[in-house]
């Protein structure tokens, strides 16, 4: 079995225990990448073609980017796994980019749509979530995550809802 009908069935298998839920209970928590809704992740070993590179995931693209147009972007993204980039990312002997707090919520949404745009089964898994909450479930993130007790900001939730959002509109006008 492929990497994408793994997906598609553990996808598959869940799907029918969230659409019976109560619409407040209709909440989806990701983080491990070999658990349903994994590919979400940042971690999710989906390559993105951005800038004319190739990232091994959109964790490496964000860390990166932190560090644009440096040395330092150009090891980040060789970085062999997500944990490794996210580590280099986070050393704070490396050079931050000055506009960085201003300019990161917009550098993980364009690694989103990346991701979701070049990868056809996260786009359809991403719109058979419906009217589902999508939440970063971890207590190591309360910025991008819910800090493991929901009551973190979620960011990197509500940045797929919005792109989930989008591409529904997309749908319904037909992409006019």
């Amino acid at each position: 079995m492929d990497k994408q009908e793994h997906i598609q069935k553990l996808h598959d298998e869940h799907r029918k225990e969230w659409l019976s839920a109560k619409p407040e209970a209709r909440v989806i928590r990701f983080y491990e990448t070999d658990k349903p809704y994994g590919c979400f992740s940042n971690f999710a070993k989906y390559p993105i073609m951005l800038k004319g590179k190739e990232w091994a995931t959109s964790e490496h693209y964000f860390q990166a980017q932190k560090f644009a147009g440096t040395e330092h972007e150009e090891e980040i993204r060789l970085a062999s796994t997500p944990m490794i980039a996210a580590r280099m990312g986070r050393e704070r002997n490396r050079p931050l980019r000055p506009d960085w707090e201003e300019c990161k919520v917009q550098v993980m949404r364009e690694a989103l749509v990346a991701k979701v745009e070049q990868h056809s089964v996260i786009k359809s898994i991403l719109l058979s979530t419906g009217d589902c909450a999508l939440v970063e479930h971890t207590s190591n993130d309360a910025y991008w995550g819910d800090g493991g007790d929901g009551q973190g900001g979620n960011m990197l939730g509500k940045l797929l809802m919005e792109i989930r959002d989008g591409l529904e509109r997309e749908a319904v006008t037909g992409g006019s």
